[in-house]
């Protein structure tokens, strides 16, 4: 159980803190550096283990009250039972926090990230459902206290989207964004459907970690820029200046674009930070290649190749294909409580984490 993966931790933070009183270490600054933000970490684990532990200690003592009942006024006996629900709910919330601070750190667990959504077979169908999982998406990110900042978008007639390109500002962003990259399935009677039959469409959604201009450096000699003017809708011009930007990286063929910007500076910027991305995807792609990880660990990528999800709206059924997780409630994780998906599947790489770490009987 991650009680024993806890303990592990906060043994290792008792060592840490006897490194950081030792003037060998002190002398060596990027020793000292790293286990003081090792310390840091640490000390958030064992502070949020004792309140699991608190929490721990007062439900059982609320239990065996309740056990051993003794005539207790009836008023009492609610009181207790009210404050035992709160703190099974605690309890919970806690034991999420810490799995999650137990899980190994990714270099890019607090980058922001770029997100790519684009329509792929089903037509005006997939379009219309490319254009629920973006609102999906904008929704979570208000619930979490993230920023979305639109990049390019290309919309159809009927309110569907073609493609729509967009960052995602914010805490631990790409921590949780990673795990949607794939192929999104929907199953259900398009409104364009008079025969009443179901359809499956897909949409293909890209998360890649935003670069830094120092992670990738871009010859200028390698791009080719265009510009052209912005369109909305049925090739209705949305402004009369030629604002659109269109990069082409020469050596990978890489063609990014932007236009929701009326200032052409302002989109060969934004053109320039996906461009990044990609970069950095197709980078850290060919190391991913090289160490050949385990299966297990390609999964958890999220491979936008794979067919990740599938939502069926006659069963009001979303199901996660990777992690064998089906959740009957498809209307809010489409109003943005996305949340009880990610936290699944940050529990299952959690649990398979511990079970490598400290062996099968660990999770038990």
């Amino acid at each position: 159980m991650f009680v024993q993966a806890c303990e592990t931790f906060i043994k290792r933070k008792a060592e840490v803190e006897n490194l950081l009183a030792d003037t060998a270490v002190i002398s060596d600054r990027d020793r000292y550096q790293s286990l003081t933000k090792e310390y840091s970490f640490l000390e958030e684990v064992e502070l949020t283990y004792r309140q699991y532990e608190s929490v721990q200690a007062q439900l059982e003592s609320n239990l065996e009250m309740c056990e051993n009942d003794d005539g207790h006024d009836p008023d009492f006996m609610e009181l207790l039972r009210l404050d035992i629900e709160s703190l099974e709910e605690k309890k919970k919330q806690i034991e999420l926090k810490l799995k999650e601070l137990l899980l190994p750190k990714d270099k890019n667990d607090d980058r922001n990230t770029i997100v790519e959504i684009r329509a792929g077979t089903g037509g005006e169908e997939a379009a219309l459902f490319a254009s629920e999982l973006y609102r999906m998406y904008c929704r979570y990110a208000e619930e979490q206290g993230w920023k979305i900042e639109p990049m390019d978008t290309t919309a159809t007639s009927l309110g569907g989207i073609k493609e729509v390109v967009f960052s995602i500002i914010g805490d631990s962003v790409y921590k949780k964004m990673r795990y949607e990259s794939g192929v999104h399935r929907v199953q259900r009677v398009p409104a364009t459907e008079s025969s009443g039959r179901l359809h499956t469409s897909a949409v293909t959604v890209a998360v890649l970690p935003e670069a830094e201009q120092i992670e990738i450096n871009i010859d200028p000699k390698d791009l080719r820029i265009d510009t052209f003017r912005s369109s909305g809708p049925g090739g209705q011009s949305v402004n009369t200046m030629d604002s659109a930007v269109r990069i082409t990286h020469l050596p990978t063929r890489l063609v990014v674009q932007c236009q929701d910007e009326k200032s052409q500076l302002k989109n060969k910027t934004k053109a320039m930070r996906v461009l990044r991305a990609r970069l950095l995807e197709i980078k850290e792609k060919e190391e991913h290649d090289q160490r050949a990880k385990e299966r297990r660990e390609q999964v958890s990528t999220g491979d936008r190749s794979a067919k990740i999800r599938t939502y069926n709206y006659p069963q009001n059924r979303v199901t996660d294909h990777r992690y064998n997780l089906t959740i009957y409630d498809l209307e809010n994780i489409l109003a943005g409580s996305l949340d009880q998906i990610i936290s699944e599947i940050l529990a299952y790489n959690y649990h398979e984490y511990i079970k490598d770490k400290f062996g099968p009987l660990a999770t038990a």
